[in-house]
C-alpha cells in the first residue's frame, strides 16, 4: 500500500463527487440484480455508466484486473470475475466497484440477494451492513482504527460468523489504496490515530460459517474455505471531528430495493 494521504478540504469535496458517480452506479446495478441476469453485463452496464458520467473505472487495470466491478457470487469473498453464468434465484452477489473521476477515486461494495433469499442468507447481510454502520460511529477525530475494529468484531461476535482476516479496509481518495489498513478485528485503542483529513474506506468481510479463505488460481478471486456464504459492505468516510462524515451514500441502493 502507498502512504497516508491526508486531504485538504476541496479535495474531500472531489472524492464526494466521484463517491456520489459510485453511489448512483450501485442504484442502477441493484435495478439490474435478478435471476437471468448475466455479471458480465453489470460489468458492462458499470462501463458504460462510469464513462457517460465523465470518469474511467478505477479498478480496470488495477494491478492487471481485466474488469471494471469485481462479482463475488455467494461463497466468493471478493475480487470475483464477472462470467456470463446467469445469476439464480437465492443467490447472493457482492457488487465492488470503484470510480476515478478527475484523478479523485471512490471504492464501494454492496452485497445484493438475488429475488428470494434464504433466511440465513438475509441474516448474513443483515448483521454483516450494521457491523459496517458500527465502524463507521467510531471513525472520528481522535479514535484510532483499533475502534472501528474492534465495533465490528463485537457487533459479529454474538452470531458466531467469520471474520475474515486476510482483506481489510483501507485509506482512499488519490490511490485506490492507501495507508492505514482498517481491520474488521482487533483491539479498542489500538492502531494509527485517527486524524482530520484522512479518508478510509471501511469494509467488513464476513463468512456464515469459518473466518478462513482460499485464493484462487486466477489470481484474484478469495472464496470461504468451507464453501459458505459471504458477505461485503463497504463505505467512505472521511474522519472529522465529532461525527463521520460519510461520502458515499446507500440511500439511492435501498431506494430502489425498497420498490422491488
Amino acid at each position: 500500500m502507498s502512504k497516508v494521504f491526508y486531504k485538504t478540504e476541496e479535495q474531500i469535496e472531489q472524492i464526494r463527487e466521484s463517491a456520489n458517480v459510485l453511489s448512483l452506479l450501485l442504484a442502477e446495478i441493484a435495478k439490474e440484480v435478478k435471476p437471468g441476469i448475466t455479471t458480465l453485463s453489470l460489468d458492462k452496464l458499470a462501463y458504460d455508466f462510469i464513462h457517460d458520467h465523465g470518469g474511467t473505472p478505477a479498478f480496470l487495470n488495477y494491478q492487471g484486473f481485466p474488469y471494471s466491478l469485481c462479482i463475488s457470487l455467494n461463497d466468493q469473498v471478493v475480487h470475483g470475475f464477472p462470467t456470463d453464468k446467469p445469476l439464480q434465484e437465492g443467490d447472493i452477489v457482492s457488487i465492488d466497484g470503484g470510480v476515478n473521476l478527475k484523478g479523485f477515486i471512490s471504492d464501494s461494495a454492496y452485497t445484493f440477494g438475488v429475488g428470494e433469499i434464504s433466511t440465513e442468507a438475509q441474516q448474513l447481510l443483515d448483521v454483516t451492513k450494521a457491523a459496517l454502520y458500527k465502524g463507521i460511529e467510531q471513525a472520528v477525530a481522535g479514535k484510532r482504527v483499533g475502534d472501528i475494529s474492534a465495533a465490528v468484531q463485537d457487533y459479529i461476535a454474538p452470531y458466531n460468523y467469520g471474520i475474515v482476516r486476510e482483506l481489510v479496509g483501507h485509506g482512499v481518495g488519490l490511490d485506490l489504496h492507501e495507508k492505514p489498513e482498517v481491520p474488521n478485528y482487533g483491539r479498542r485503542g489500538s492502531g494509527p490515530k485517527l486524524e482530520t483529513g484522512l479518508v478510509i474506506c471501511i469494509e467488513p468481510m464476513i463468512n456464515a460459517g469459518k473466518a478462513g479463505v482460499k485464493f484462487w488460481d486466477d489470481g484474484w478471486t478469495v472464496s470461504t474455505i468451507d464453501g459458505k456464504l459471504s458477505a461485503h459492505f463497504e463505505q467512505m468516510v472521511a474522519i472529522r471531528k465529532g461525527v463521520p462524515d460519510v461520502l458515499l451514500t446507500f440511500e439511492h441502493v435501498e431506494e430502489v430495493l425498497s420498490k422491488k
